[in-house]
């Protein structure tokens, strides 16, 4: 890689410097817009103790599933169990730390985190468990819980077309977490379906300018659904 050139040619150079006990925030919701490849390079570096932000967890047998099997996550942080029952079963046994936060926090403690802001006040969650521990605020007669920022270590991000520069353009609702996620890390590694030469992309159209993105690789994607649900003809 040299210069504005962020193309990478193998996943094991996208995640280069990934090592135990390191903190990566992951863009999808349910399985759309996961980065599938990254996250299955991942599992086979076999790198333990991760702390990993991510609006789910994927399913049992995919996505960020194949890491909880593994046991390769030891604290996450989300929004959603979804239907995934090894996180179930880790959480309930103890073996998972799981911080579980409402989805639109979650999403602007990542935001911020991109942003250089390192904490706000919401409303969202006052009076519940979400709460406890955290530093309350009346604001015109309105309770305000205290939220700390995400950052990470490594972003793992899936974009629908990039170009050498690492514009990234997503692909509808896969859009979600992703830019995001692009903003909060010290590493960003980006993969998606086609890369594109400089230029291509009307500025307007780019969702991820490349200031943001540090690594970028093509990769092949599966597109599983995560729950098919047919009727009879």
């Amino acid at each position: 890689m040299a210069g504005f050139n962020k193309r990478v040619e193998t996943f094991a150079e996208a995640l280069e410097g990934l090592t135990d006990g390191m903190t990566i925030v992951v863009g999808g919701f349910g399985l759309c817009g996961i980065p599938e490849n990254l996250i299955a390079r991942v599992q086979a570096m076999g790198v333990k103790g991760l702390t990993v932000i991510s609006n789910n967890c994927g399913v049992d047998d995919f996505g960020l599933g194949l890491l909880l099997k593994e046991r390769q996550i030891r604290r996450m942080i989300a929004s959603y169990v979804g239907e995934n029952a090894e996180f179930e079963r880790q959480l309930l046994s103890g073996q998972l730390e799981v911080e579980l936060t409402p989805q639109g926090t979650l999403a602007e403690r990542i935001r911020a985190g991109g942003a250089g802001i390192p904490a706000f006040y919401t409303a969202t969650g006052y009076g519940t468990s979400v709460a406890e521990g955290k530093e309350v605020r009346e604001f015109n007669g309105r309770h305000y819980i205290l939220e700390e920022a995400i950052t990470a270590d490594f972003a793992l991000v899936k974009g629908w077309k990039a170009d050498w520069y690492g514009n990234v353009v997503y692909h509808h609702t896969a859009q979600n977490f992703n830019p995001t996620v692009a903003a909060a890390a010290r590493t960003t590694v980006v993969e998606v379906e086609e890369i594109v030469a400089p230029g291509t992309f009307e500025p307007s159209t780019i969702h991820t300018p490349g200031i943001y993105v540090d690594r970028l690789i093509r990769g092949r994607s599966e597109k599983r659904i995560e729950k098919l649900t047919t009727r009879m003809a």
